[in-house]
């Protein structure tokens, strides 16, 4: 019996269902995340994103500087300036290199702002970065673009 192919094999397999549940765990804090901007909710952003000296989000044009910024000045205050959020992705894409992950999806984002009943209905693009730090993905770095729905 050749014990080299049987190891090759369990070390590969091993590889991918550890890649299997990172993926999963991953698709798990974007959908997270995902409740969040809908729901004006700071809590899975706390919960799934990496705070350090140095953090820059930046969101259609617009940029975070640290979580905390992120949360209080983008999105908590949407839940009181909008009607409603709706954000979609598609295309959903996840590279995993060793302790490192990037995501990258198609957007769709739709809505409505209680000052003036304007109703946005938006594509574009969004990146993830991720990092696994002491077993746990935690986002370091997030990149949304998006523009009025071409018809």
């Amino acid at each position: 019996m050749n014990y080299f192919i049987i190891i090759t094999y369990l070390f590969f397999c091993h590889d991918l269902i550890g890649q299997d549940s990172d993926k999963n765990e991953i698709l798990n804090i974007i959908d997270k995340i995902k409740y969040g901007w809908e729901n004006g909710d700071g809590k899975p952003f706390n919960e799934n994103f990496l705070d350090f000296n140095g953090a820059k989000y930046f969101e259609s044009g617009g940029q975070n500087i640290g979580l905390n910024d992120l949360i209080l000045n983008h999105v908590e205050p949407e839940k009181d300036a909008l009607f409603f959020l709706e954000l979609n992705y598609s295309n959903i894409d996840v590279f995993i290199e060793n302790n490192f992950a990037w995501v990258t999806a198609d957007t769709e984002v739709k809505g409505k702002v209680r000052r003036n009943d304007l109703e946005l209905d938006k594509t574009g693009h969004q990146t993830y970065i991720f990092k696994k730090i002491d077993g746990k993905w935690k986002v370091i770095h997030s990149h949304s673009s998006s523009r009025d729905r071409s018809n």
